[in-house]
């Protein structure tokens, strides 16, 4: 969270950020940046009355577990006044891939295809890949999804 949030900070300079972080030590580094409001917890337990312009999850949604995937769309698409990002691995059937040696840990799907069945005052604006071996921004390979309510 923090990584990503210091880089819309860096594009975004006069906006207000909110970040879950699920992890302890990072939680610790995001509030000792201070550059936006922290949550330490799950977003299976996040609540909030404030809705956000925008909204995204980066490496989040692929480690939920697919039973409660429904509870985390339904926050994102209640958290958001407009716009939902899903940057997530894609596949278009629903598959578990072994994760460190564990099975159950790790998640590929069509997250942007199931919200927009599920939400239908959501469009598809925009969406692209990253690929790992771009130099000038190398991550994984991720597929980005940009949602608008209508």
């Amino acid at each position: 969270t923090g990584l990503n949030l210091k880089v819309m900070k860096s594009i975004l300079a006069n906006a207000e950020f909110h970040g879950i972080e699920i992890n302890r030590k990072a939680y610790e580094i995001l509030k000792v940046w201070g550059g936006g409001k922290a949550y330490h917890q799950s977003i299976l337990d996040f609540k909030s009355r404030i809705k956000f312009d925008f909204v995204y999850t980066k490496g989040v949604l692929i480690h939920i577990n697919p039973d409660q995937l429904s509870r985390v769309y339904e926050t994102l698409y209640r958290s958001s006044k407009k716009y939902i990002c899903i940057i997530e691995y894609y596949n278009p059937k629903p598959v578990e891939v072994p994760y460190r040696r564990h099975r159950n840990k790790l998640f590929k799907r069509d997250f942007a295809g199931e919200m927009l069945d599920k939400y239908h005052d959501l469009n598809l604006e925009s969406y692209g890949f990253v690929y790992h071996r771009d130099k000038h921004l190398p991550q994984d390979d991720l597929t980005w999804f940009l949602l608008k309510k209508k």
